[in-house]
């Protein structure tokens, strides 16, 4: 299990979002998390499997 990314989560929250420590400091990751997502949208869906044989059929790797 990878350990929770506080030097990453403390900038966003300060930076991005403007939040104030004590806000900060009383977010849950949870909460962090649905903020980032409803100021920056959802992440794209990764390319299902038909979507990357297309790809790799169009764009093969080069010997």
């Amino acid at each position: 299990m990878k350990p929770f990314p506080w030097d990453e989560a403390i900038g966003v929250g300060l930076a991005v979002l403007r939040l104030s420590p004590d806000v900060f400091w009383r977010t849950t990751p949870r909460e962090l998390a649905l903020a980032l997502r409803a100021r920056h949208g959802l992440a794209p869906a990764p390319p299902d499997r038909a979507v990357l044989a297309d790809l790799m059929r169009r764009f093969p790797d080069a010997r």
